[in-house]
């Protein structure tokens, strides 16, 4: 970032050295696990090592730790492969989101498991496309994305695995779950040549001094990397933590404005936050998220709106 003339987050170290120093080494990624999600239904790979150190971080025990093994682009390839043998859902690179994997399947895994079919269950899927994962019952859908730990303020791993998938097949589609930071113009042009097909991206915060404070850095690149990937036909999905005290209905209503500004058809996902690494403020209220989904949808005028981690979320 600063070699493009950006600013350095402040917190950018795991360690003592910068996170792009000790999660990347001769072209290969630090990289903790890899497995089918849940819900999000499709392949992460799991990184160590992060270029923000966020105090409300969920897997910090690997993103502010270098944990893991080295993955070339190489085996990046590889793994996929080997996950699309798996896959039980083909989804259009349109529906190559988080956003849209609840319409298919809640994870519940009663229509193998028992036989029957809740009656809040979609409906969507035949029991043989519903499979068992490390983290429950779903589809495996034709997505593998890169999560946890980011540093795509690096984009060569990123570039080098996705050309080399592209080369191989054209249909799993790839996705980044990204803070941002790394989506200036020149990282998203190449990433895009490259064959990039979604993003999932972090607003952490509107209010500048709260995004520093929770994160940092500053969330103007977050921010312009809307602009940026909806201009260059990246796959989108907005999300942003109802953090109590913090981030609130407010900012949220702000951030669903501005997305609506760019697209009204961007899938946009309030998440519930739960107490983790340095921060531990008390969830949300199931009252509180429901008034900032209805913000988001009949003030700021976005047409699809979910709210996530509805378990944690408080009664009342």
């Amino acid at each position: 970032m600063a070699e493009l003339g950006y600013e350095k987050a402040e917190r950018c170290e795991v360690g003592e050295k910068p996170a792009c120093k000790v999660g990347l080494r001769d072209g290969k990624r630090l990289i903790h696990d890899a497995h089918l999600s849940r819900p999000e239904h499709y392949y992460s790979v799991y990184q160590s090592c992060c270029n923000w150190e966020c105090l409300f971080c969920h897997s910090w025990r690997f993103t502010q730790r270098p944990v893991g093994t080295w993955w070339s682009p190489e085996d990046f390839v590889r793994h996929a492969l080997e996950y699309r043998e798996t896959v039980t859902v083909w989804e259009p690179r349109s529906r190559a989101t988080s956003f849209h994997a609840t319409d298919l399947c809640l994870g519940c895994g009663r229509c193998v498991t028992l036989g029957e079919r809740p009656e809040w269950c979609p409906g969507e899927l035949d029991p043989d496309q519903v499979v068992p994962s490390p983290q429950g019952w779903g589809p495996a859908r034709n997505i593998v994305a890169f999560t946890g730990g980011d540093i795509a303020c690096r984009p060569e791993f990123y570039v080098e695995s996705i050309r080399g998938l592209k080369s191989e097949t054209d249909d799993l589609w790839v996705l980044l779950e990204t803070n941002g930071f790394g989506l200036v113009r020149e990282n998203v042009e190449e990433l895009v040549a490259a064959g990039l097909d979604a993003v999932w991206l972090d607003v952490k915060a509107w209010k500048e001094d709260v995004h520093r404070k929770l994160t940092g850095a500053t969330n103007r690149y977050t921010l312009k990397a809307i602009e940026l990937l909806v201009e260059h036909d990246v796959v989108l999905e907005v999300c942003t933590l109802y953090i109590p005290g913090y981030v609130e209905a407010d900012q949220i209503l702000r951030i669903a404005k501005y997305v609506a500004d760019i697209d009204r058809n961007i899938p946009f996902t309030i998440l519930a936050y739960f107490p983790e690494y340095k921060l531990s403020v008390r969830p949300p209220k199931r009252s509180e998220l429901e008034t900032a989904e209805r913000l988001a949808r009949e003030v700021a005028g976005l047409k699809n709106v979910k709210i996530g981690n509805e378990g944690v979320a408080l009664p009342g």
